[in-house]
């Protein structure tokens, strides 16, 4: 008998299409799992266990093969209280990491704007190209060349002091205590190497169409537009560079030991390359892993500060 009710609707009827899409999103999981074993296994093998050994060996003394003494946090101590170097390196590497920071934050972006304000797109393409060239010359190469054609007593820089008849500045750059850490800090000069440039260029031509077009028809423009605009849309790569330039300042030890081994004394001393004499000349391998822990303590925490106050362009957007 018909109430007036309408009939309750049939229901669906289960099918294995549901049961087939959930076996194929398993399987995709399950091969994306089994693909990143090798790569995590690997990372963990020559990165994460090296780290997690360096902190144990910390806690010893000990040569390469040699019987192992505990020694709790007396290497730390003595890095930190009594090595007479620590103030001096330390002092050293905050002065070429803060003079890394300030020019690489600042000329590879207004080249990068340069670049970037150019009308023709093959004279834009041609300046990528030419700012490109100096990423593929390996760095050991450059602070060589720095080495012997541009600090030596007959280098570049010398004789140019000789033609313009400055004689009386003419010194040995690299050996003298006055300006050997400046001399260093120099290296790379005019300071615009490929890999910043790119980045700041990338960003450059991510910022949106409609923006530029608002902020001419505000009359921001020239100066008052690169720093209005420009430079916040930037931040996630300003950002970037800082985060990096900051690890490789803390890290860098290479460009010492071949330009002056720290010296002359320890005007260019820095913690990495005195946790390398540490480990491979002195044989105390525990006081370098030491060093090495405490490095990695400074770089570790200066990155969380940098993630917590550094605002990118994405969180000033409230994205």
């Amino acid at each position: 008998m018909n109430d007036g009710t309408p009939p309750a609707a049939p229901k669906a009827r289960h099918t294995g299409w549901d049961e087939l899409v959930s076996n194929h999103r398993l399987r995709f999981t399950l091969s994306c799992y089994l693909f990143l074993i090798v790569p995590v296994s690997l990372l963990t093998l020559f990165i994460y266990l090296p780290v997690l050994w360096a902190f144990w060996g910390s806690l010893y003394e000990f040569e390469i093969g040699g019987e192992n003494r505990f020694v709790g946090v007396q290497n730390y101590a003595e890095f930190l209280f009594r090595d007479p170097t620590t103030l001096i390196s330390f002092g050293n590497m905050l002065f070429l990491t803060l003079f890394a920071v300030c020019v690489r934050l600042t000329i590879p972006l207004l080249m990068a704007k340069l670049i970037f304000s150019l009308t023709r797109e093959r004279a834009r393409y041609f300046y990528r190209i030419v700012f490109l060239v100096p990423i593929v010359v390996p760095g050991v190469a450059v602070q060589l060349i720095w080495a012997g054609m541009i600090y030596a007593d007959r280098g570049m820089l010398n004789e140019l002091l000789r033609s313009v008849g400055l004689e009386e500045y003419v010194m040995g750059w690299l050996s003298d205590p006055h300006t050997a850490l400046l001399a260093v800090a120099c290296v790379g000069f005019p300071f615009v190497g490929g890999f910043e440039v790119l980045i700041y260029y990338a960003g450059l031509t991510g910022i949106p169409e409609s923006v530029t077009e608002a902020a001419l028809l505000e009359g921001c423009t020239g100066v008052r537009k690169f720093f209005a605009i420009d430079v916040p849309m930037v931040l996630s790569q300003l950002k970037l560079i800082l985060i990096l330039t900051i690890i490789g300042g803390v890290q860098a030890f290479e460009n010492i030991m071949i330009l002056t081994r720290g010296g002359p004394g320890f005007k260019t001393m820095v913690p990495g390359f005195w946790m390398y004499l540490n480990a491979f000349s002195f044989q105390r391998m525990g006081y370098a892993c030491a060093i090495g822990v405490t490095l990695f303590v400074i770089i570790f925490t200066l990155t969380l500060i940098n993630f917590r106050y550094f605002r990118s362009t994405e969180e000033l957007e409230g994205r």
